[in-house]
Order: C-alpha cells, then structure tokens, then sequence
C-alpha cells in the first residue's frame, strides 16, 4: 500500500486532502521530508576547460541529512547504494535518485536541465532543496 503523502499545517487543507486520500482523521503522515541549502556545482570530469555542453550539474547532501535518508531508507537502496527520491527545488518536483558521495559522506543530487532552467540555476547558485524517499 502506498504511504501518504505529507499533509500540510493548515488544519482545513489537512481535512480535504486526508478525504481526498481516503485517509481517516486524525491519521498522521508517514512520510518524512527533508530540506537541505546547498550551492549548485558542476562536474567537469577530468578536464579543467569550460563544462561540456550536456554536462552534470549537482548539489551535495549534507552527511546529517544524508545519515537520517539512510536510516529511513534501510532495506530501499538501489545499486551504488543509491536512494529514490522525489525532489522539489521551488515550484520543480521531480523524481530522481541520491547518489553516495565517499568525499563529502552526504548524497549527491543530480539536477536536471529542466530544473535548472526553470529556476533559475547554474553553477555557483545556491538552491534549497526538499526531499522525500520515492
């Protein structure tokens, strides 16, 4: 069975969507949602020349966020000990995976073009991110 989705504060907008859901009142979110301020990087492989026209942008979680992703993913990881995530950076939601970082000891988020544009980002921006495992 799916979990639901986290439920806003406002106690009116709860109620609707617990209806709309078909959860029961009272019944509290199951979903943990993490937030994280960062700035956006770019990987530039091995080369020090200007980043290649398709190139990979990220933004590092922090290693405390990272262990607490960890902990409520045991058991849900993928390959490379990747995490599904949903991840929402302003009004862009999409889905996507957590990558180990063995440098930082946090995850790497990677950002997607569309993402990128739609905010406004490139490399050096700072970006907030929220997360919650897909």
């Amino acid at each position: 069975m799916p979990r639901p989705p986290s439920l806003p504060d406002d106690p009116a907008l709860a109620d609707f969507l617990r209806s709309e859901l078909g959860l029961q009142a009272g019944a509290a979110s199951t979903v943990t949602i993490w937030s994280h301020t960062g700035p956006v990087w770019i990987w530039r492989g091995s080369g020090n020349g200007p980043p290649p026209k398709a190139a990979w942008y990220f933004l590092t979680i922090d290693r405390d966020t990272a262990a607490a992703i960890r902990t409520a993913a045991t058991g849900n990881t993928n390959g490379f000990g990747s995490v599904r995530i949903t991840a929402t950076i302003g009004n862009a939601s999409w889905q996507t995976s957590l990558f180990p970082s063995k440098d930082s000891g946090g995850y790497l988020l990677p950002l997607k073009a569309s993402v990128r544009r739609a905010e406004c980002l490139d490399s050096g921006a700072t970006a907030t991110v929220t997360l919650a495992l897909a």
